[in-house]
């Protein structure tokens, strides 16, 4: 009982810490005239494909609670189209606390409200985040094959460069290598500690894999897989705008290449995994990412001004999750019969 608790405080306290390390830690290596870019740029960002951005975020999680009628129809349950909503934005703002909690809390919400039954609803949340998955990871897949060159390029400048510093300005560079590799070679021992040491680990593991594969296929046993997969499209489409909009509001950044707009979404995806909500984790990886491509033109500022868009990217869309998530808190019904009566 005691190891299972404190196995549940440590998965969400810590990446919970590691993201307020990587905060302070960013922030407090910029050199003065680096801190003064990063404010200047958020400073004068044009807020308008900000905005923009957030319209297809909006977008995305609209489709997703019209995507999740697919999966419940079949099964024999008819829902509100707001109870869906609501669930999935409460589902969200859980995340930001606890790590993963999530999906079950948004099966939970919907209960509430509809009175469909967890295990019911959680099942088809397990499905739809597998497509989920394989999405992204085709989206991996495209991205090392348009960004091949500059992927290794890339780790071979955060090997020989500390970004962070100025050419001229050397005296507070950020350790960046040391950072992600500790990050990697501990999450990597952590993971084969527990996957050797722990049967139900390992049984998860095994379980998920099937999930994605039958998730993959469940796709097809709906009574209507088109709309399922034309929802999922019309997700993933606004997922790569909301992302992609943004760099068109730093005069810097306005000309990115597609290949590293790429690189980037699946770095801040990274970023969103690796801490809750992705906090400290998502603007600092986005910001390496914008700091090589733009470093060829603006080498002075470079990790300055590709920190300040993770931030400016991250930020609002966190509050809009959070504002959100909030709004839906307040609205969803209680008991979704006594409604009724």
């Amino acid at each position: 009982m005691f190891k299972n608790r404190l196995f549940k405080i440590l998965k969400t306290v810590l990446p919970l810490l590691l993201g307020v390390y990587l905060i302070w830690h960013s922030f407090s290596s910029l050199s003065e005239q680096d801190e003064i870019q990063f404010y200047k740029a958020i400073k004068e960002a044009n807020y308008f494909w900000i905005i923009t951005a957030l319209i297809f975020s909006v977008v995305a999680l609209f489709s997703r609670a019209h995507r999740w009628k697919y999966a419940l129809e079949p099964i024999g349950h008819k829902t509100n189209f707001w109870h869906r909503y609501h669930a999935i934005m409460i589902g969200y703002l859980i995340n930001y606390t606890i790590p993963r909690a999530g999906e079950a809390s948004r099966a939970a919400m919907l209960y509430k409200s509809d009175e469909i039954p967890f295990t019911t609803s959680f099942g088809t949340i397990i499905a739809e985040r597998a497509v989920d998955f394989i999405v992204l990871a085709s989206l991996g897949l495209l991205t090392a094959f348009l960004s091949y060159d500059d992927f290794f390029e890339l780790i071979g400048q955060i090997k020989e460069f500390d970004f962070g510093s100025t050419k001229e300005d050397h005296s507070s560079p950020i350790p960046w290598k040391t950072i992600i590799g500790s990050i990697l070679i501990t999450s990597f021992f952590i993971g084969l500690f527990l996957f050797l040491k722990s049967k139900k680990l390992r049984a998860k593991i095994i379980q998920f894999g099937k999930e994605v594969i039958s998730g993959l296929f469940s796709i097809f046993k709906l009574d209507n897989p088109k709309g399922y997969l034309l929802n999922t499209i019309i997700i993933w489409v606004s997922y790569l705008l909301m992302f992609a909009l943004p760099f068109y509001c730093l005069e810097e950044t306005s000309n990115f290449p597609l290949s590293g707009i790429f690189l980037g979404f699946i770095a801040g995806s990274i970023g969103i995994i690796l801490t809750n909500g992705g906090i400290g984790t998502y603007p600092i990886l986005v910001g390496i990412v914008v700091a090589f491509y733009i470093g060829k033109d603006h080498p002075e500022h470079a990790f300055a001004i590709g920190t300040a868009l993770g931030w400016i990217i991250w930020l609002s869309q966190t509050l809009l999750m959070i504002i959100l998530g909030l709004i839906s808190l307040a609205l969803i019904p209680n008991n979704f019969s006594k409604e009724n009566e």
